[in-house]
């Protein structure tokens, strides 16, 4: 039998080594695991003492209270910890990504030949309503635009990180993990490399690569100068006040500061111009296969999210589709 913190260990060892997965995923999916295991041993152990007393794998250094086999778990305990979790007032968000770590398990688990079956199988996800993702219009992209002040080189970096996020529908992520090699000049084009380590190429506009090389080579990148330190990141393209690579958190803070001074009464992050953009390429006809390889979603019900977010949008399909329409526009050609 399967102790569950060897089939666990196993299992992250498996997206680590053959999933690529990111120490952010492996880290969510520890978490998630963690809790449900807490959980079996506060609430279900107690209650069958023979499971309790059980010895197994006993050669690992593990209290007996965790020596539970992955075998023990049955639908009743997943139900029990759903509800529990209910009692808490988790939300649906919370609930659906702990059951999906518990099927990741068990999936790998029945894939390895370790068990026959899942106790998840007649377990119901909860139903995630879809949220609109917020996005600008392009007034407003002009508006939060123009608040840095490009006569300093910090504000001229934060337009050019603005610029990059509407011309590429960049996460923000993957724009701090830039690096001057991963720009093709020529081509107008970016290496990303996106979730789960997967490697992608996105083009630039005309527009953002003029913006990016001109702060790649900004007089004042390998100055001490006022605000900001010399380069001492070579390889960064985005530099902080210090000189080392821009983070995740920096860029969130300056978004808050831009999004005050612009008057903009939305709340608007980086991740808002990425849905943003991908508004916009779905407006001018772009079709969502395209934009799904651009974005790096790797399913396209990711992208068709976006179908919801322009009325204007959707008011063409449905004019375009309507059979009132088709028929009063088969009249005219028959009047004509």
């Amino acid at each position: 039998m399967v102790n569950f913190d060897e089939g666990v260990r196993k299992f992250l060892n498996y997206l680590r080594v053959v999933k690529n997965a990111s120490e952010h995923t492996l880290r969510n999916y520890a978490l998630d695991l963690e809790a449900f295991k807490i959980f079996f041993e506060e609430e279900i152990l107690k209650l069958k003492p023979e499971l309790r007393s059980r010895k197994l794998n006993a050669e690992l250094s593990v209290p007996p209270s965790t020596q539970f086999s992955v075998k023990d778990i049955d639908k009743r305990s997943i139900r029990s910890y759903l509800a529990a979790l209910s009692a808490k007032s988790a939300t649906k968000k919370t609930v659906l990504r702990r059951l999906s770590s518990l099927r990741s398990l068990y999936k790998y688990l029945i894939k390895e030949c370790l068990i026959e079956h899942s106790p998840l199988e007649e377990i119901d996800s909860p139903k995630l309503e879809k949220k609109i993702p917020p996005s600008l219009t392009y007034d407003q992209v002009e508006r939060l635009f123009e608040q840095p002040d490009t006569s300093k080189y910090l504000g001229f970096r934060d337009r050019c990180i603005m610029e990059l996020f509407y011309s590429s529908g960049l996460r923000i992520s993957e724009l701090v993990g830039l690096n001057r090699y991963d720009f093709d000049e020529r081509n107008l084009r970016l290496r990303i490399m996106g979730k789960g380590k997967k490697e992608r190429i996105v083009p630039i506009t005309q527009t953002a690569a003029k913006w990016l090389k001109d702060y790649l080579n900004h007089p004042e990148r390998l100055c001490d100068i006022d605000d900001h330190k010399a380069q001492v990141d070579e390889q960064a393209i985005f530099l902080n006040k210090w000189g080392g690579r821009l983070t995740v958190r920096s860029i969130d803070r300056k978004f808050e500061e831009y999004l005050k001074a612009s008057g903009l009464v939305a709340k608007i992050t980086p991740h808002t111009i990425r849905h943003t953009i991908a508004t916009h390429w779905l407006e001018k006809g772009m079709d969502l296969k395209t934009i799904q390889v651009l974005l790096g979603h790797r399913s396209l019900a990711t992208t068709t999210i976006y179908t919801q977010v322009s009325s204007r949008l959707k008011r063409e399909v449905y004019e375009k589709s309507h059979p009132l329409e088709l028929s009063d526009s088969n009249r005219e050609k028959s009047h004509s």
